[in-house]
């Protein structure tokens, strides 16, 4: 089987690196629009299965045609091209695992044109979206009644550092919508739209992380996907404390707007302004992170209350020098890419992995995990 990862990015890379790995895929293709990316990351993967490709991957029809000479790919990329890849993907005939998790309304839609092609099409499949997603559906699975569905989840740095308390663990350009975008979420059975930077609350996880703060985000699939199986479901995004007010002013301020505004004559973007001085601002006194997720489903079993729980606390991976970032986000697309390679997923469309992954696929899915070295501890009461 050939596969190509679309976008030379921190996970990207790490995407195709672990697929070479694999027996069953005999070449990987890595395109990016930056040579100097793509160079890096064939000469990180080590081995003769890796291409690279130079691709600006937002002019129509340059994905169609790069993924018409694969079987799988993998899409790590923005927010703004994760929708056209699909798209791409479908009229290739190319399996397609997305990272991306955003506009899952519009991507079910193209359901019925996945299964005509014959193609699998998995929308948001890293952390949250991906296995915090899979946890969901697990507890919805289990439980007689399910009434909710909470998910907690943060990239946090290790070390971090004033004034922000974050470092910048993938693209700076789809965090801005964390600060500005109204989150949905589902409240007594209907969607329901939020407030970005709402719903502030303290929570704790173990060592060395402490006390954090969350906010509500988008529940992205969850939302539609487990409509008549849960009452609730809402997504919080964690961050160190106090982070989350200072991003407030900033959006209050009108500093994360797109809109341009006039400075001496110039058209400027305050959201841009802002991205080039806030990065600096979003470091730890090192590149190591932490990734924390919690999962949290309530009900009942046997007409008795249950509460379910699986939580992780994912630190830097000093041995392979891989982030927690990308190490919980960028396996499980590896792993979907890899069962595909060997003919474990037999479906066609547009499937979440919350429908994907419950079931018999369950523990199989959470045992390859840990054996990739991301353990989720599991508590029911």
């Amino acid at each position: 089987m050939k596969a190509v990862v679309l976008g030379a990015g921190m996970i990207g890379c790490m995407t195709v690196k672990e697929l070479a790995k694999h027996p069953n895929i005999e070449a990987v293709v890595v395109v990016d629009a930056f040579a100097a990316s793509v160079e890096k990351c064939v000469a990180e993967a080590m081995n003769a299965k890796v291409k690279g490709q130079v691709a600006s991957l937002d002019v129509e029809g340059v994905m169609e045609s790069i993924l018409k000479e694969a079987d799988v790919a993998i899409a790590a990329l923005p927010h703004s091209l994760s929708l056209p890849s699909i798209l791409a993907a479908i009229k290739a005939g190319c399996h397609l695992v997305d990272l991306v998790g955003s506009r899952y309304p519009e991507k079910a839609e193209l359901d019925n044109a996945a299964r005509s092609a014959g193609v699998l099409i998995v929308p948001g499949i890293g952390v949250a979206p991906g296995i915090a997603n899979v946890l969901a559906g697990r507890g919805a699975e289990i439980l007689d009644e399910a009434e909710e569905a909470q998910v907690y989840c943060g990239g946090i740095p290790r070390y971090p550092l004033p004034p922000l308390w974050y470092q910048v663990v993938f693209r700076l350009e789809s965090l801005m919508g964390l600060f500005t975008r109204p989150a949905l979420a589902m409240i007594d059975g209907k969607m329901t739209q939020l407030p970005a930077l709402s719903e502030l609350e303290t929570c704790y996880f173990a060592e060395p992380v402490g006390e954090c703060e969350a906010v509500i985000t988008d529940a992205h699939s969850l939302g539609c996907t487990m409509k008549g199986k849960i009452k609730t479901v809402y997504e919080k995004t964690v961050r160190y404390k106090g982070h989350y007010a200072k991003m407030k002013v900033l959006a209050e301020l009108g500093f994360l707007a797109e809109t341009p505004v006039e400075v001496d004559g110039v058209m400027v973007s305050p959201r841009k302004l802002s991205m080039v001085l806030l990065e600096p601002q979003m470091k730890g006194k090192s590149e190591e992170d932490i990734t924390v997720l919690r999962v949290v489903v309530t009900g009942k079993r046997a007409g008795k209350p249950v509460r379910l729980q699986w939580e992780m606390v994912d630190l830097y991976d000093r041995e392979r020098q891989m982030t927690s970032m990308a190490k919980t986000t960028g396996f499980p697309a590896v792993i979907i890419a890899e069962w595909l390679a060997e003919g474990k997923l037999a479906e066609c469309g547009v499937i979440a992995p919350e429908q994907l992954l419950i079931g018999d696929r369950f523990a199989p899915f959470i045992a390859e995990l840990k054996n990739r070295g991301i353990e989720i501890a599991y508590s029911e009461e």
